[in-house]
């Protein structure tokens, strides 16, 4: 037996109606629509960094120099 006859008696015929259908039960319909609401998740802002205003530009000065 030759592997191209294998194949062909192992795989499944099926009516071109019946292979419509199935792909039509699968794919027929769009999914349901997603609202923007819900695409969207709110965090709360964190607190500000208070050493953020705190940069002394010369403090390398202090660092290095001294």
């Amino acid at each position: 037996m030759t592997y191209d006859a294998r194949i062909e008696a192992t795989t499944e015929v099926k009516a071109p109606e019946t292979v419509e259908a199935v792909r039509h039960a699968r794919f027929g319909q769009l999914p349901e629509r997603i609202r923007v609401e819900d695409m969207v998740a709110a965090q709360p802002a964190s607190v500000p960094d208070p050493a953020k205003g705190a940069y002394n530009e010369d403090e390398w000065l202090v660092r290095y120099c001294l």
